[in-house]
């Protein structure tokens, strides 16, 4: 935690939990698309004017959002200072292997959900697609479509994807439709 300013980690928590009510984010994401009035706010985001008001107050307390009358503008630098702030305090990410060398592939490999490249090295793709099959369920058939929708949201190149599935037997294809026939299960 070099360089953190003193309470911080207070501050990004307060910011936090300012934003857990519904009603205040909605002011917060009304003020960030442009609404500029506690009118505006209330209107975009369809709440009572008095929802709104309060909800502006507290945002104002807290100094992320500046009140003059019925305009309110949102202080941005203060939601890039809490972020900030709340990453350093934030835990380590979990292993998503309980095999130490497999995570350490996994981690090279996946950033925020989503693999940013296939290894070229057999093994490490191995794992990696080891990894990614675990979103078919055994047992169940899966048109080619879906099969796409499936690996898209891990990469863009699902083509690429099924077939290294296909090829290493994590996954079956016959007319079209695909199941999974390999890899981990967990019980």
């Amino acid at each position: 935690m070099v360089g953190a300013e003193p309470g911080a980690d207070r501050a990004a928590a307060t910011i936090v939990g300012l934003l857990a009510d519904p009603v205040r984010l909605k002011v917060v994401a009304a003020l960030a698309l442009g609404a500029g009035t506690i009118e505006e706010v209330a209107a975009a985001a369809g709440l009572p004017l008095k929802d709104v008001a309060l909800s502006a107050r507290r945002l104002s307390r807290a100094g992320l959002v500046r009140r003059d009358g019925h305009a309110l503008a949102l202080l941005t630098e203060r939601f890039g200072q809490a972020a900030r702030a709340a990453a350093e305090f934030a835990p380590p990410p979990a292993p998503l292997s309980e095999d130490p060398a497999e995570d350490a592939v996994l981690q090279a490999f996946l950033r925020n959900g989503r693999l940013v490249s296939v290894p070229v090295q057999q093994t490490k793709r191995r794992v990696v697609l080891d990894h990614l099959v675990r979103v078919f369920e055994p047992g169940v058939r899966y048109p080619e479509r879906e099969v796409n929708a499936l690996l898209r949201a891990w990469y863009p190149d699902v083509a690429a994807l099924r077939r290294y599935l296909v090829d290493e037997e994590l996954l079956t294809r016959e007319a079209g439709v695909y199941w999974r026939s390999g890899g981990p299960v967990e019980v």
